[in-house]
């Protein structure tokens, strides 16, 4: 009778009942998110109407745009050459496995057509579903598809302006002034729902990469966005989903699914109170997420292979970002290197695939990345600076039974030394690997080790 009571209290005050989140074993889990610790390699694809000024993403934020000021790259957008099995077939030759799109960024700009809003792709020249063409063209490749969603909204009315929005100011008095009549819960709402129309409308997604969350004065988090409701609703329609870590939960079981090191690399694998978590580093090519025409600090191909093996050698994903022009096309410079990051992949996704950190029995060399395959018990050294002919792997004796280069299945002669070498610097216990002196016509070489 209570309980009857109580929800009618709950109904009557207008507040929503909800089950806890869904609770999980630790195997549970692992089961769930196989796929995308598989799969190691994804596509972030940052694309909106910041494309047009093509000046970085937070455009409207850094030179303090108002929505009137920002409203001709809305009237302008008009991806003409846009052609999403062209994207999906890139991703795929590059060796991605999966793909996450910006459903709507912090500008408020939807790619897709919702019932929530005129600030939508349909209401542009390009007068369609942009979201839609894209999810078909991904799937027809073969490749998981992802959302990203912005919880920030610089264009909804009951967005309340805070510390990174572009009519920030300086002072209490000031935020009061401009955020009144603006409502929090309105904008909640809003949020839910256009989350609830992408998780209904566009068949399995594998992923929600939700962005972002900054608690403080001015800030938001978690009771901002009603974090927990709305990751309760996110688990309830699509129960297999991955879900980032960015919704200030962080502490609540639950609460997300991998962490997001973003544009460094980590030192370690990530751990929470002690424990290795899953984890992803989204990357970008240059400095910016969105187009940004000028930009010269673009990464080279071997700087982006050792992204992604230095990644997985840490147990992690890398989830690499290309920002396509306001016509709807990749940059030259981004095709360049996907095409480059193929090419490698081609002769040594075996590396990457299925692969995570070495056991600690196995000593790194230097200038060497190592990952290893539990399933095949394969060990792979990543050989970023090629050494002389001679090249030892400290402490392997007794435990590799066969070497080969991977880009084409050579075999590698081992020599197993008795005692000390003389002034080689190899010690009993070490191995040595006889290669050829010229380095193969291959960006980063990977020997396979078939390992006891």
């Amino acid at each position: 009778m209570r309980k009857c009571l109580l929800l009618l209290l709950l109904v009557s005050l207008g507040i929503q009942s909800f089950s806890q989140l869904p609770k999980e074993t630790p195997e549970q889990k692992q089961k769930r998110m196989q796929w995308w610790t598989d799969a190691r390699f994804g596509m972030f694809i940052h694309w909106g109407l910041y494309s047009l000024p093509s000046r970085h993403e937070w455009v409207k934020n850094a030179e303090r745009l108002t929505n009137a000021d920002y409203q001709k790259y809305f009237d302008n957008f008009n991806p003409d050459l846009f052609d999403p099995h062209e994207w999906a077939k890139m991703a795929k030759a590059a060796g991605m496995k999966y793909a996450v799109i910006t459903t709507k960024h912090h500008e408020g700009f939807c790619l897709f057509d919702s019932k929530y809003t005129d600030y939508k792709a349909p209401n542009t020249p390009a007068n369609r579903d942009l979201l839609k063409e894209w999810v078909e063209a991904f799937r027809a490749e073969g490749l998981k598809v992802g959302f990203y969603y912005s919880l920030i909204d610089w264009h909804h009315p009951d967005f309340t302006i805070d510390v990174n929005h572009p009519q920030r100011v300086n002072s209490d008095a000031e935020y009061d002034k401009l955020n009144k009549g603006k409502n929090m819960k309105v904008y909640q709402e809003y949020l839910k729902s256009q989350i609830r129309e992408l998780l209904t409308n566009y068949g399995e997604v594998s992923m929600l990469w939700l962005d972002f969350s900054y608690p403080g004065k001015h800030g938001k988090g978690h009771e901002d966005w009603d974090s927990e409701n709305l990751l309760k609703m996110v688990r309830k329609l699509q129960p297999g989903i991955i879900v980032n870590d960015r919704l200030d939960l962080k502490n609540v079981e639950g609460g997300w699914d991998f962490t997001t090191p973003e544009q460094f690399k980590v030192a370690k694998w990530p751990e929470e109170n002690g424990v290795r978590v899953p984890w992803e580093t989204c990357q970008t090519f240059s400095g910016s997420w969105g187009y940004y025409r000028d930009e010269t600090s673009w990464k080279d191909t071997k700087q982006l292979l050792e992204l992604l093996i230095e990644s997985v050698s840490k147990g992690g994903n890398l989830l690499l970002n290309v920002g396509p022009t306001s016509r709807g096309v990749f940059d030259e410079r981004a095709q360049s290197r996907l095409k480059s990051m193929g090419k490698w992949m081609k002769f040594n996704s075996r590396s990457i695939y299925g692969c995570t950190q070495a056991p600690d029995e196995y000593s790194k060399p230097d200038n060497c990345l190592l990952t290893y395959n539990p399933k095949t018990k394969r060990l792979y050294v990543h050989l970023l600076d090629y050494p002389l002919q001679n090249f030892t792997l400290p402490g392997y004796e007794g435990k590799v039974k066969y070497a080969q280069f991977l880009h084409d299945g050579s075999e590698i002669k081992i020599s197993h030394p008795e005692g000390a070498w003389g002034n080689t610097g190899n010690k009993q216990g070490d191995i040595n690997l006889s290669l050829p002196v010229l380095k193969p016509d291959i960006e980063i070489p990977v020997i396979e080790l078939i390992l006891n």
